[in-house]
């Protein structure tokens, strides 16, 4: 099988349908949605409709799913989002899972196989994010037995392999390259391109392999887009890849 993965939307319509255009030049049996799909100061509308249109795709619900339909719950990104969208983007995406196991050797998630907000392939220092070591990994997989775990959340393009040999992928974000949060304390997540990420997982002789994708697109006019919109922060992400 050969799986086309892309997570971390966050309403960036463009970049999601140049990542469509290269998957589709490409070839696979199937393409995965890890959630986080409208959350942001973009087109949270238009990229649920384009969403919700792909009936053929595996659609996860990420961290940002959740917040956005509880009002103790939105940020800024997420309150934007709600007020755009309608009944129907709302009914679609409360429908959404944050985890699930495709089948007998894949398992997807938003962020690990027990939480939407938890770190897989990263851990945060007070000073830095680094890579999270071996035993960091095989804990968060919290007895997972899959070959293949696929995860976004971070916005990272990340391969790494358990201590049983299970290979964790995380494609990056397609539609933000860039952000900072306050939890659990102040960090920075920078991939320095603007380009939009994904990734091809498939199934070889010798186990499971796959490709990190970087994707340009026209990021300047979003970058503009988030600026009228009042988000200086994310005009800078989009059009640098740095915050």
């Amino acid at each position: 099988m050969r799986y086309a993965i892309v997570s971390d939307i966050h309403g960036n319509l463009p970049a999601l349908q140049a990542v469509v255009r290269d998957i589709a030049r490409r070839g696979v049996d199937r393409v995965i949605n890890l959630g986080d799909c409208v959350s942001g100061p973009l087109l949270p509308l238009e990229t649920a409709q384009f969403l919700m249109a792909q009936t053929e795709w595996v659609h996860l619900a990420g961290n940002h799913e959740r917040q956005l339909r509880s009002p103790r719950g939105r940020e800024a990104s997420d309150a934007f989002a709600f007020a755009q969208l309608g009944q129907a983007e709302l009914d679609w995406l409360a429908t959404l899972e944050p985890a699930l196991r495709l089948n007998a050797q894949v398992q997807l998630c938003h962020g690990t196989p027990r939480s939407d907000f938890e770190y897989f392939l990263e851990s945060v220092e007070p000073t830095h994010v680094r890579a999270a070591t071996l035993a960091e990994i095989d804990d968060r997989l919290a007895g997972c037995d899959a070959e293949l775990i696929v995860c976004g959340h971070t916005h990272v393009p990340r391969a790494m392999r358990s201590s049983a040999g299970q290979l964790i992928v995380n494609p990056g974000s397609v539609g933000l390259p860039a952000y900072d949060d306050n939890r659990p304390c102040f960090h920075v997540i920078q991939n320095g391109s603007p380009d939009a990420r994904y990734a091809i997982v498939e199934q070889g002789e010798g186990g499971w392999q796959c490709d990190l994708i970087a994707v340009p697109y026209g990021h300047a006019a979003m970058a503009d887009l988030a600026r009228r919109n009042g988000r200086a922060d994310w005009a800078r992400a989009l059009a640098s890849g740095y915050v």
